[in-house]
């Protein structure tokens, strides 16, 4: 998995030009069955994944808050909304609430998350591979395939599926 990951974000860009063009013709033309494709494909992957092993998305990159997550988690720590904002996000260019620095606050020595049951929705929805509507989120996509073995090897099983 760490010569994996290591070779990941060059792969990614590799692929970037081959992945783009596949993309823009899945949005031009979605198949009927895309979300069940992906549904499949994203559950027979994450059957072989660990996430424990990698987090890779958790040292790396950090999830947008939105202000139910905010609450939860604050809550959970026993802290008011603003207080856990000062001690921990920013706002980010889009003026989204997000991490104040990577890696992850959260994350602890061992891959785990330690506020796991209460964790924000996109880490919950992270890689976004069984999206509704996957089309949609193509851009996005792109950049998690540079982040996430499992949207990697999710993508290159696409590419073979869906023609």
């Amino acid at each position: 998995m760490d010569k994996f990951l290591k070779l990941l974000p060059k792969l990614a860009k590799d692929k970037h030009n081959e992945n783009k063009k596949f993309f823009d013709k899945l949005k031009k033309k979605p198949p009927k069955n895309l979300d069940y494709v992906m549904q499949e494909l994203h559950d027979k992957e994450f059957k072989k994944t660990d996430c424990l092993t990698c987090a890779n998305c958790c040292k790396t990159t950090g999830p947008l808050f939105t202000l139910a997550d905010i609450e939860r988690i604050a809550k959970h720590m026993r802290q008011k909304p603003q207080q856990f904002i000062e001690k921990y996000l920013r706002i980010d260019e889009d003026r989204d609430y997000v991490l104040q620095s990577v890696p992850c606050t959260f994350l602890d020595n061992e891959n785990y998350c330690m506020i796991y049951d209460v964790r924000p929705k996109a880490c919950r929805e992270f890689p976004h591979t069984d999206r509704k509507k996957f089309q949609q989120i193509t851009d996005l996509t792109l950049k998690n395939v540079a982040i996430c073995p499992a949207a990697y090897n999710i993508v290159e099983e696409m590419k073979k599926k869906i023609v």
